[in-house]
């Protein structure tokens, strides 16, 4: 049916009548607008896209610098925020996580890990504002774990500052500031690098450290051969442990709960109550898929949460919510420059995930928040909270977050039994201690049997005599973790079956 109208644009057929007749232009409404009118509109959006979103005064990032490594950062925050807005909303998504979750209380002494990935596989630079090295000593930041640290330690230390400041200012200075301290593993035992080198990259670390004073952050560097300590010949055991490894993947994930056993070292003799993690959504990202491919779906909902308390000093997460490319344009836009200290590439499994992740975020910047968010909706540990203590505010944020994910109290739930060789939380019910346990030891096979699946395929040796060589060179810690384990296992079986076995009496009473 024609529509008979002179401004019609569907491209329908007009009435018999208007065919052939003279085409007048449109003419325009009174209240449409001139042409000039429409130009001056779409010039002042224009220009409008260039101006920061959250302070409507200042230009954004990508419209105040020429720089392309400070924008082309695989987000688009670069046009939506100025300098002093994005760094605004970078810090506080790790103000938000650090105190909606109970991380942090006054009373705290927060140990800050300063270095990241295995010693083969990921990049460890020391940052500082100003150069101290030679120019082919530095480089351009690139997505690295210690990036991640390196804010992360930036942040904590911008917090700690305030709380000193509102401590100075008050009258009866009821609250204490809570300490901070720095710890490097030092790695070189397990690593290529050159000993003059890495001494180098230590020192510009501890100046790092204290140019962010006062208050007084005391550095550590450890070496990973210190998990075997007071024992002698540590450094050789340590290389044999892990040559004994032939798999490229779990001799990276070896080398990863070594780091972890080195920070909680630190932590435990030098008297820290948290250790402060930088891990970011790239990173959280990359270990889903990681611990997905290797089986340990039933442990991942413990490794991505804000706060880990399966370990003897709690293990905190306050840049679960920022990923690396904003980690990376930070530190361009603060000029920070870099040292390498363990450059190379992840191999294995996790090099090709990592590779995999990486190409995923270039095709679209919100895939690695999107793999975080899907995994963050599996049902979190009871551990995955930060235990309750005589701290008021603390209490109340980890009730509040406790509601809030439907974590439930330790008494719903019974004792979780962990990897002694990952500390990953593994069920009962794969436990086969029924003959690999005497009189409170356990044997080569019985401590294999304590391990997840993914460690006894990867890490662990298939064959007998070499199992046996590799349990003994574990360090004590883990031999003793995986004796407590088979104890616990035999424990809550014997209560499972407790109403079906029989008492010394005959009569059964």
């Amino acid at each position: 049916m024609a529509c008979n109208s002179g401004t019609c644009q569907s491209g329908c057929y007009r009435d018999d009548t208007s065919i052939g007749a003279a085409e007048s232009p449109p003419v325009a409404k009174k209240n449409e607008p001139l042409n000039d009118v429409v130009n001056s509109r779409r010039t002042t959006e224009h220009l409008d896209n260039s101006i920061c979103i959250k302070c409507k005064v200042n230009t954004t990032i990508a419209a105040s610098t020429a720089d392309v490594s400070v924008v082309d950062g695989g987000g688009s925050d670069a046009g939506r925020f100025c300098v002093d807005c994005f760094r605004s909303n970078l810090f506080g998504k790790f103000r938000l996580a650090v105190t909606a979750n109970a991380m942090i209380s006054p009373s705290d002494n927060v140990l800050v890990a300063f270095s990241g990935g295995t010693c083969s596989s990921c990049t460890i630079r020391a940052s500082f504002r100003a150069p101290r090295l030679n120019t082919r000593d530095t480089c351009h930041l690139t997505p690295a774990a210690d990036t991640d640290t390196k804010v992360a330690l930036q942040f904590i230390h911008e917090m700690q500052t305030k709380a000193q400041k509102n401590f100075d200012a008050s009258r009866d200075r009821a609250l204490p500031v809570f300490g901070v301290g720095v710890a490097f593993i030092d790695e070189k035992t397990c690593s290529a690098v050159s000993s003059g080198y890495l001494d180098r990259a230590i020192e510009e670390m501890k100046l790092i450290v204290s140019d962010l004073a006062p208050p007084v952050k005391q550095f550590h560097v450890v070496p990973t051969e210190t998990i075997y300590s007071p024992e002698a010949g540590a450094k050789d055991r340590l290389n044999e442990l892990i040559n004994a490894v032939s798999d490229i993947t779990g001799k990276e994930d070896l080398l990863e709960h070594f780091r972890m056993l080195s920070l909680q070292k630190i932590a435990i003799e030098h008297g820290y109550t948290k250790v402060l993690l930088g891990t970011c959504t790239s990173r959280i990202a990359c270990h889903v898929l990681e611990a997905t491919v290797k089986g340990r779906g039933y442990s991942l909902a413990a490794d991505i949460q804000y706060v880990d308390a399966r370990w003897k000093i709690p293990v905190v997460l306050p840049l679960r919510d920022c990923p690396i490319h904003e980690l990376n344009m930070l530190c361009n836009l603060d000029s920070l420059m870099t040292v390498e200290v363990f450059n190379g590439t992840r191999a294995g499994i996790n090099g090709l995930i990592s590779s995999f992740v990486k190409l995923l975020q270039e095709e679209n910047p919100s895939r690695e928040s999107t793999i975080m968010r899907t995994a963050g909706k599996l049902t979190p540990f009871h551990f995955n909270r930060m235990p309750e203590d005589n701290d008021y505010n603390g209490q109340v944020a980890s009730r509040r977050r406790q509601k809030k994910y439907n974590l439930k109290t330790k008494d719903a739930l019974l004792i979780e039994s962990f990897c002694p060789i990952c500390n990953s939380p593994l069920k009962v019910s794969n436990f086969e201690t029924s003959s690999n346990f005497d009189n409170g030891k356990t044997s080569p096979n019985g401590i294999g049997a304590a391990c997840c699946a993914s460690c006894q395929f990867q890490v662990l040796p298939k064959d007998p005599s070499s199992l046996e060589n590799f349990i003994s060179l574990l360090p004590p810690s883990m031999v003793s973790q995986a004796e407590d384990g088979v104890r616990l296992s035999q424990r809550q079986l014997r209560e499972q079956i407790e109403d079906c076995l029989l008492s010394d009496n005959e009569d059964g009473t």
